[in-house]
Order: C-alpha cells, then sequence, then structure tokens
C-alpha cells in the first residue's frame, strides 16, 4: 500500500532528523574503521581484502569508501512478484506491507486452546490463512515444523507456504545446503532461473550476530543470495543493555554497523544485488532478562532503523504486530494494534511478526486475525484525505443545504465504501443484537472465524506435476539430512 499520494496528505513518524542521523551514521563509519566487525566465512573475507578492508584473522576494518560505494551500488527500490500481479510488493518509500514472522517453537492448537510445538500441518495452515486475509501481504512460516527432519524443516516450511499462498514469501534457511534447496523449488515455480531472478517473489531472512559478528552460515547465504540475485533481508536485532548500549543511539550505531558491513560483502560479491535494510532494536527487560517484544523500547528501534533505511534509500524491514502476552488476551490486543500502527506510520516496507506472541515464542491464528483487522483500519487511515474537487463535493454541499441529508445521494453510493472501513471480525452490532447472536468475545469470533477459512479455503495454488516435482526436491533433502533414529524429529508433545 501507498502511504503518500498526490493530493493528499497523510501522517508520519520519525525520530530522529537529518542531523542526528547524520551523527549515526558518521558514528557507524568509525566503528568499522577502528572498532571493526569479526567476519567467519573465508570467501567474504577474501572479497574485503582484495577491495581494500584491513584483514586481521576474523577481524575485519572497513574504511568509509567501502560502505560509500555499496550503498551506491545497492538498489533503492526491490520488487517482490506474487503469481496474482496485484499482490505484487513494491518496497520503495512510503509502500508499506504487513506480513506473518517466521520460526516461533510454540503453537496455540486452534481446537484445544493448549500450547505446543508446531507441526508442519500448522505451517500449512498459516499460509492458508495468509492467502485468504485481504490485508495480510506475504508469508512467513509461523512456526517450527517438529515431526519433520530437524535439518530439513526450513525446506519443508517453505514448502507448505509455497503449495499454500500466491502471496510473496519470505523465509528461512539454516545453511546453505537448504538454500539451494529452497531456490530450486523456486525455480520451479517460476519457470526456470532467469525467471527467478527476473521475477522473484521470494526473499531470505537472515542475520549479523550482535554484538558485530557476521557468522559462517549467515555469511555464506549472503553470499548464495547475491550470486542467484534472491532478494536478502540482513536484519540485525541488538538488545538494548544485553547485546549493544542501552542507550538507543549507540545500539542503532551497533545495528547500523552490523547492516551495513554486511551491505559492504554483499555487494562486493554481486553489486546491485537487491538488499534490505532492518531489523529491531528489543529491550532486556531488567527485571526478568527477557526479551521484550510488547514495549515501547522496541518500537522506537523499529522507527529509527525504518528511518536510517530512508536516509540511506534503502528498502526496510521490521517489525509489528507482536505482543509479550502468553495468551490471546486483551494485552495481546493492545500490544498488538499500537505496533502495528506505529511500523505502518513510519513507513517500513515489510512488517513482519503478525501472529507472533509470548515474547517471540508463541504463534497464533486467531492473533493473526486480529493483526488483519487491525492492519485494515492503519492501511485506511494512512490512505489520509483527498482534497480532490470530487471529494470536497462543494456542488453536493450546495444541493443538499442546511438539515438535509446525504445517505441516498449517488455520491455518497459511488464512494462510502472506499471511504468507509467495513471490518469482518470486529463487533460493529448495536448490544442487543450481540446479546441474541451470542454475546461472542472477540477471540471467539476469531476462532470461528478462523476454522471456517481453514475448512472452507482450498485454492490449487501449484500445478500437480509441479507440486510433485517440489515433493521430490524435498524427499531428496530428507535423506540428505537423515540422523540417527530417534534424531531426526524433533519431540512434537512438550
Amino acid at each position: 500500500m501507498t502511504v503518500n499520494n498526490p493530493s493528499i496528505n497523510t501522517i508520519g513518524l520519525s525520530m530522529m532528523n537529518k542531523e542526528q542521523m547524520d551523527r549515526i551514521h558518521k558514528g557507524t563509519l568509525q566503528i568499522l574503521e577502528h572498532t571493526g566487525v569479526k567476519v567467519f566465512e573465508p570467501e567474504s573475507l577474501e572479497l574485503l581484502h582484495n577491495a581494500g578492508a584491513r584483514v586481521d584473522g576474523p577481524l575485519v576494518k572497513i574504511p568509509p569508501r567501502m560502505v560509500e560505494q555499496a550503498l551506491e551500488t545497492a538498489p533503492s527500490a526491490v520488487t517482490l512478484f506474487a503469481r496474482d500481479s496485484s499482490k505484487n510488493i513494491a518496497m520503495e518509500k512510503n509502500k508499506i506491507y504487513y506480513g506473518t514472522g517466521s520460526e516461533v517453537p510454540f503453537t496455540i492448537d486452534l481446537y484445544s486452546g493448549e500450547r505446543r510445538r508446531p507441526l508442519k500441518q500448522d505451517n500449512c495452515h498459516a499460509a492458508q490463512l495468509v492467502e485468504a486475509l485481504e490485508h495480510i501481504d506475504f508469508a512467513m512460516s509461523l512456526g517450527v515444523a517438529t515431526d519433520v527432519p530437524v535439518d530439513a524443516s526450513d525446506l519443508h516450511q517453505f514448502e507448505a507456504m509455497i503449495l499454500n499462498t500466491s502471496k510473496p514469501i519470505l523465509f528461512t534457511a539454516y545453511q546453505r545446503g537448504g538454500l539451494e534447496s529452497i531456490i530450486e523449488i523456486a525455480r520451479l515455480v517460476a519457470g526456470g532461473k532467469e525467471e527467478l531472478r527476473k521475477k522473484p517473489h521470494l526473499a531470505l531472512y537472515a542475520e549479523p550476530s550482535s554484538p558485530l559478528l557476521h557468522s559462517g552460515d549467515a555469511l555464506e547465504k549472503l553470499l548464495t543470495c547475491a550470486s542467484e540475485g534472491i532478494p536478502l533481508i540482513y536484519a540485525t536485532t541488538p538488545m538494548l543493555g544485553a547485546t549493544a548500549p542501552v542507550t538507543m543511539g549507540g545500539a542503532l550505531v551497533v545495528a547500523n554497523t552490523e547492516i551495513l558491513s554486511g551491505l559492504v560483502i554483499h555487494q562486493l560479491k554481486a553489486a546491485g544485488a537487491p538488499f534490505i535494510y532492518g531489523g529491531g532494536i528489543p529491550p532486556m527487560h531488567m527485571g526478568t532478562s527477557i526479551c521484550s517484544y510488547g514495549g515501547p523500547e522496541r518500537d522506537r528501534g523499529c522507527i529509527s532503523l525504518v528511518g536510517l533505511s530512508q536516509y540511506y534509500n534503502l528498502p526496510s524491514f521490521t517489525t509489528a504486530g507482536c505482543t509479550d502476552a502468553h495468551i490471546f488476551d486483551q494485552q495481546a490486543g493492545m500490544e498488538a494494534g499500537f505496533n502495528l500502527l506505529i511500523a505502518g506510520l513510519a513507513g517500513g516496507n515489510l512488517i513482519h511478526n503478525l501472529g507472533y506472541m509470548g515474547i517471540g515464542m508463541i504463534s497464533c491464528l486467531e492473533h493473526l486475525l486480529l493483526c488483519n483487522e487491525a492492519v485494515g483500519g492503519v492501511k485506511h487511515l494512512l490512505r489520509g484525505i483527498d482534497t480532490s474537487d470530487e471529494h470536497l463535493a462543494l456542488d453536493l454541499i450546495d444541493k443538499v443545504g442546511p438539515g438535509g441529508h446525504f445517505l441516498a445521494d449517488e455520491h455518497t453510493m459511488r464512494h462510502f465504501r472506499r471511504e468507509l472501513y467495513f471490518p469482518q471480525t470486529l463487533n460493529r452490532k448495536n448490544y442487543d443484537v450481540w446479546v441474541k447472536e451470542g454475546s461472542k468475545t472477540f477471540g471467539e469470533v476469531a476462532n470461528e472465524q478462523v476454522r471456517t477459512i481453514l475448512k472452507n479455503h482450498h485454492l490449487e495454488i501449484i500445478s500437480p506435476e509441479t507440486k510433485e516435482e517440489i515433493q521430490k526436491i524435498v524427499s531428496r533433502r530428507d535423506r540428505q539430512v537423515a540422523r540417527e533414529p530417534g534424531k531426526t524429529y524433533l519431540d512434537s508433545k512438550k
């Protein structure tokens, strides 16, 4: 969705002015040149050394000119293509898109209400719900499948998504081997290697390790994406007071240093390859030691990182729709609604983690339905006010005059469906009607709606022939990572 249109003034939100972002940038360049980052991947070290960085074992110090060159070659806009072109995601300034989060170790069972380990079927259900919900723009797995081989669960989760939604997919991969299998499937769906490069329908989520480390696994995936032209989200998540200074300014320097050093390696591998900037800066709660997903500190960090992405003219990735609540309750609704609005106001391009609960450890489909309703409201709000002649309606106001009404006028009929927001789950009925229909809570209605969607929303997303080829790739990967009996699968009963 586009936040700003010609003749429409919309709300914007920023935590820093240009002078402050200049200071963050200069501080980042100082840390990169004098403190350095540690890089644990041989090809990356060679690329950095050959380009002029100072390399001493894993410690790398990067001069400012290398950062500036990477920023010049990185594309300012990245598009993820859906099979339905109306659902394409064009990551440009002032365009916002919302989607689910990735692997969490627990889920709330839709039928029993109990917390349990996720299964591959839960990944399928999440993707089916993403496909059905109007305001959810992209899919992530929303759980770690625990009834499949451990080291191939990333591939199984991708299969569950690609078979159940036509919307763009953000995915994770554990190692390079799994990533290569996922890319092989993506080529099948796209129609070939060059078709996938021209119109990628997926993006990889990978992370540096705070503070100031790049692991071998993360960089192998980064390099593979760069060479294959697969959009890469390189997202940092340093914690205030733990893996970053407790002050937001200092934490932003750490985060920015990690992202920009990753960008340098990425662009050295393939100049112009699609790169997406972002992440989050949550706090470590000093009373409980949790990494809080629902607090205002996290929102400050997300707003600031989105601002820095715009400062660098790079697409952005951030978080919202998450809560520290362990059940689907009032706290969950309050925190998710608040941070969904904040992320939209900030103008984040890819806004993920819708459906997350329990400090980022639990997924909940009813919560995802709530987020869909909230996002619909946010998108409606951020359309702003159209002051064109048609919308000012001066002739209509003059015709109706004092004491009249506009209900039956053709102008109302022409515009009300777009001008008014019609939620599918929120209560808009008077008290007597609500009581007559069972006095149901939002949670009860959401549970019923999710069950109905999963029962009735079955689309043939992939042809049977392609589906068969995908399953062959998954089976081959299962054989590659096969382990000893008893260690192949996670215990899904815990």
